[in-house]
């Protein structure tokens, strides 16, 4: 992974905690969870262990917050769509599935640790993230049915055809790597036609 030292004094407290997360999400992945210390996202932020300290109290605190920061991206993306309305189920499912094919890119690292080192969040902050889960998936649903409703989507199962979508998308923190030969919008949109065009002869 490149250095991401940064010999910026006037850094923002805010740019510091980004800094710091993305170099954690990044170590996190390489080496895992376990056998990533403090010390070590502290040299490759370039700053003492103890100022490390100052933004983030413990390592799981790290956890947390990249786990929070990634589900309420994806929710206020899509309650905002919402909020403005306009959009049809097809657009909106469209929309959804480049939100989350698109972390690739915008957080790459984070994906691992949010599906991979869910256990390990304090069990308080577990049952939180576990709602707003839900809340997601909740949402996706919604989709799906008014898409029903509208005749727009032959779906027999929104619930199950939300999981198939949700799987779909995430599992690309497996395999996809930015800079490829295609972008986070292309493969979402790939997923898309085949969900909605389907692969068998008609």
């Amino acid at each position: 992974m490149a250095d991401a030292r940064s010999t910026d004094l006037r850094m923002s407290g805010r740019q510091r905690k980004e800094q710091i997360m993305k170099v954690a999400a990044g170590l996190f992945d390489t080496r895992g969870y376990q056998d990533t210390s403090m010390e070590a996202i502290a040299q490759q932020v370039g700053v003492r262990k103890a100022s490390l300290y100052y933004y983030f109290a413990s390592k799981d605190a790290l956890l947390v917050q990249m786990h929070q920061e990634m589900i309420d991206l994806i929710i206020d993306a899509q309650q905002s769509r919402l909020d403005e309305g306009g959009l049809a189920p097809r657009e909106l499912l469209l929309a959804i599935m480049t939100d989350l094919v698109s972390l690739m890119e915008t957080h790459p690292g984070h994906l691992r640790v949010f599906f991979e080192h869910f256990r390990e969040l304090p069990e308080q902050v577990r049952d939180e993230i576990a709602g707003k889960r839900d809340r997601y998936l909740r949402m996706l649903v919604d989709v799906l049915e008014r898409g029903v409703a509208e005749g727009e989507f032959r779906v027999a199962d929104p619930g199950l055809t939300a999981l198939a979508v949700l799987g779909m998308c995430n599992w690309t923190y497996q395999w996809f790597r930015p800079g490829g030969k295609r972008d986070a919008a292309e493969v979402a949109r790939y997923f898309y036609d085949t969900l909605l065009g389907g692969i068998g002869e008609r």
